[in-house]
């Protein structure tokens, strides 16, 4: 007796049923948003790395540990200001997606008249 695994779906999931929110315009630009800063972090936390903080008014550890916080913010404040224009990209794919999803599609064996 041999069990197999299950089979993997290749369809894409519609967004609501991937993170629980539904496919609203305004939930779709805040992920949108949500992936521009997390871009943006990645692109600006080398950036912070390279930083002295053996200065006079440097912060010892507790400055290393609050950096991704500030890093976070930055990204997060830059996103909402109109970022690189990733998030506008990045909803038109979403809103791509969410029609996708919800349009009709016909079955397999129903053929078109040409």
């Amino acid at each position: 007796m041999s069990i197999s695994a299950p089979q993997a779906s290749t369809a894409p999931r519609p967004i609501a049923s991937q993170r629980g929110t539904p496919n609203t315009p305004e939930a779709m630009r805040r992920v949108a948003r949500d992936f521009e800063a997390q871009a943006l972090g990645a692109l600006l936390q080398p950036m912070f790395q390279g930083l002295d903080s053996k200065g006079p008014f440097g912060g010892g550890a507790a400055e290393g540990q609050w950096r991704p916080m500030l890093v976070d913010s930055i990204a997060k404040d830059l996103a909402k200001a109109g970022g690189l224009g990733i998030a506008d990209s990045v909803f038109r794919e979403l809103t791509r997606l969410a029609a996708a999803a919800n349009s009709p599609t016909p079955h397999p064996t129903e053929t078109s008249a040409p």
